[in-house]
């Protein structure tokens, strides 16, 4: 999604916001930015901007202006560090300023996209990343980090792409027209990962059954899975009404895309391929800067958590 005129419901952000709370939402693109304020209350000195957009800032559309002079650096370009490091540098400045009591802070993963871990310059991001992350620490706030996805390296030995082009072995099989394969990694900044990763939906049309996609992806190399609507809905815990026919998802070094014509990888500039979307990439950091409480030390000792519930847990769960 791209917008919040589909989202079903405001974000935790935004819902605190309309009941008193000062919230600042940080994200490093504005795509997300827009999304987490819809329907927020910026009236009580709550403030919601992106760092894509930190220049033209204003009060009413973002309960801030002059956010580049505030934070005392330059636009940052989207295809840098420097990027979620604004995020994080604003959000300190304005923990040192305004002392908002929910801070949210969105970064974005081009360096783990195009840097591998132990690369120098991976090595280096999450230094920046740590020194920051123990500055809002020593200002008072209970940290608390995740991810919204892992990331794995998706090339062979010589460094090219690992994909299945879905829609072209479709067309063959079926014919044009019979399928539509939706790649929901897609978004503006190709340069990240050219709109490929490991997992797609296939909407089946003309009278195709999902069965007959169903048959043909279980004989592709490089395909761990694929699901029903229903049974796609029920594991990966999704709305069945949003579903497509099929779900299929990629190997732990596979990803899929729609037609070859489709997807750039010339904007990965040489890079080797690192990426996301399926399950091989689930696990994510649930990390809190204090000790838990006995109830919810006991929930995470008994494991199986969400990144979903990291709210619930520093807001909660704190000792």
């Amino acid at each position: 999604m791209t917008g919040p005129e589909l989202l079903r419901t405001r974000s935790v952000m935004s819902e605190f916001s309309r009941h008193g709370t000062r919230v600042v939402s940080i994200t490093a693109k504005d795509k997300l930015r827009q999304q987490l304020q819809k329907e927020m209350d910026l009236s009580g000195g709550s403030m919601s901007f992106s760092a894509q957009y930190a220049g033209p800032c204003t009060l009413a559309e973002n309960g801030i202006e002059n956010v580049l002079d505030f934070v005392g650096q330059p636009q940052p370009d989207m295809y840098s560090a420097d990027l979620s490091l604004f995020v994080l540098d604003a959000g300190i400045k304005l923990l040192e300023t305004h002392r908002p009591e929910i801070l949210y802070l969105s970064l974005t993963d081009f360096i783990q996209h195009s840097h591998a871990p132990g690369a120098p310059v991976a090595n280096q991001f999450y230094r920046d990343l740590d020194a920051r992350f123990g500055r809002l620490a020593e200002l008072g706030a209970i940290v608390a980090l995740t991810a919204d996805h892992g990331m794995n390296d998706k090339a062979d030995a010589n460094g090219k792409p690992n994909v299945i082009f879905l829609q072209d072995i479709l067309d063959r099989d079926l014919g044009e027209g019979a399928t539509t394969v939706i790649c929901p990694i897609t978004d503006a900044f190709v340069g990240h990962h050219g709109a490929l990763g490991g997992f797609v939906r296939v909407y089946c049309h003309h009278g195709h059954r999902a069965e007959e996609v169903l048959e043909i992806v279980s004989d592709q190399p490089g395909i761990a899975k694929a699901w029903s609507a229903e049974s796609a809905a029920r594991e990966l815990e999704q709305p069945l009404d949003r579903e497509g026919d099929v779900a299929v998802m990629g190997d732990a070094k596979t990803v899929i895309g729609s037609r070859a014509v489709d997807h750039d990888l010339s904007a990965l500039k040489g890079s080797r391929l690192r990426t996301h979307g399926s399950l091989f990439e689930a696990d994510v950091p649930f990390i809190i800067s204090e000790p838990l409480n006995g109830q919810y030390a006991e929930r995470g000792a008994a494991g199986g958590l969400r990144s979903r519930e990291l709210f619930d847990f520093a807001l909660n769960g704190v000792a």
